[in-house]
């Protein structure tokens, strides 16, 4: 498929995770409407951006990759022929918690899993309470749209990730985020046009929007939506989303850039990774 219609998701949390996994099935079979071939949610999409805090009792929202929400949203994309990404907060069992997003097919099969790298831990960022790092390295994944690879949130400052992407072939990777004001908004702008340049890919990054004060009152933060697909020359596709109000946007990748931008700008011949001596240290 070389045009491919790309959806983007972003709310905030409703109050109870019947309502939001509704909303986002809402989403997706609007966004499918009007002519979406791939479907990306945003940062642990069930429920509420609880890393604002360190409780316990967020625990209780773990499942496994292929458990109750990820089997509604797999016979969702097989219904309407559409491929998914699903972030979830993903159990590998009792006391073992990943930030993961899983990838569905157009035909409801479970290709695979990402499990975020990166983990966060300042202020109402506490990541490490709910996380651990990612253990299953970069994967791109065959689609009915093409090649997909999945990063998550934080792990969008960490240019290694993004090269690693664009070496295994990733025509389209998915950034599903809970960004909020601050010292991210102008990263927010650069970073992922700026790796879609430096790997010849197209990036789509979703946010959440809002601030959810239904669970956090007065310490909630209000995350700015302004979700985006960009090209692999790090151009726009398209307006960004709203930066305030909740809702979907559908917009083209014509993947036969991906090549063109590729043979351009010769970046993967010209790499020296002999000479890159500290990168991979820790």
């Amino acid at each position: 498929m070389t045009i491919v219609q790309v959806g983007l998701t972003q709310t905030p949390w409703t109050g109870d995770q019947v309502s939001m996994l509704d909303r986002h099935e809402e989403y997706a079979r609007a966004a499918v409407a009007a002519g979406a071939d791939v479907v990306g949610f945003q940062e642990l999409f069930t429920g509420p951006y609880f890393g604002i805090t360190q409780d316990p009792a967020y625990y209780s929202y773990v499942e496994a990759a292929d458990g109750a929400t990820v089997a509604r949203f797999a016979a969702l994309a097989k219904e309407l022929g559409v491929v998914m990404v699903l972030p979830i907060y993903e159990e590998e069992h009792a006391g073992i918690y990943y930030n993961t997003s899983v990838l569905v097919d157009s035909d409801g099969s479970i290709l695979g899993r990402y499990r975020k790298h990166h983990i966060p831990h300042v202020e109402k960022f506490w990541e490490k309470f709910y996380f651990r790092p990612g253990n299953m390295g970069y994967p791109v994944f065959e689609t009915a749209v093409g090649r997909i690879g999945m990063y998550i949130c934080y792990d969008r400052h960490f240019p290694e990730g993004w090269r690693e992407y664009g070496l295994a072939g990733a025509d389209i990777v998915f950034n599903p985020n809970a960004t909020k004001p601050g010292l991210s908004n102008r990263l927010w702008e650069v970073e992922q046009p700026a790796a879609a340049i430096a790997n010849g890919y197209f990036v789509a990054a979703s946010n959440r929007v809002g601030a959810e004060t239904n669970e956090y009152g007065d310490e909630a933060v209000a995350f700015y939506g302004s979700s985006y697909l960009v090209g692999p020359d790090g151009n726009l596709v398209g307006d960004m989303a709203s930066a305030t109000e909740p809702g979907w946007i559908v917009r083209e990748a014509d993947l036969s850039l991906v090549r063109t931008q590729r043979e351009t700008w010769q970046f993967f011949r010209d790499r020296r990774p002999d000479s890159y001596t500290r990168i991979a240290q820790p």
